[in-house]
């Protein structure tokens, strides 16, 4: 009579170690969210025209990229950086000059103009 006594203590044992209430559960750190490939529905370039919309444009769209994981960080940190050389011609007075950097930039990423 022990036997079936402890085969049934050993069965309980066993089900309670695989029983969800008894499972300690280690906290998963979440994971980062991935950025979204798709630009928002509510994105809009700035309008107008001359160099400083044509700027504003230009760094929308990049940030537009950023968020959305087409461009990397160091490409984004090297087109901002032509975007304030732009951005100090218009600032400047300099519209052809700085129209054509927002030009060159644009091209020099692959990106139409």
């Amino acid at each position: 009579m022990i036997r079936p006594s402890l085969a049934a203590l050993a069965c309980l044992a066993l089900a309670a170690c695989n029983s969800p209430a008894s499972q300690a559960h280690a906290p998963q750190a979440a994971a980062p969210a991935a950025p979204s490939p798709v630009t928002p529905s509510s994105f809009k370039l700035p309008e107008g025209s001359g160099c400083s919309p044509e700027i504003a444009r230009w760094q929308a769209i990049q940030d537009n990229d950023r968020a959305t994981g087409h461009v990397g960080e160091a490409v984004y940190n090297r087109i901002r950086g032509e975007i304030a050389q732009a951005s100090a011609a218009c600032q400047a007075g300099k519209d052809a000059e700085a129209r054509a950097l927002v030009r060159a930039s644009r091209a020099r990423h692959g990106y139409p103009g």
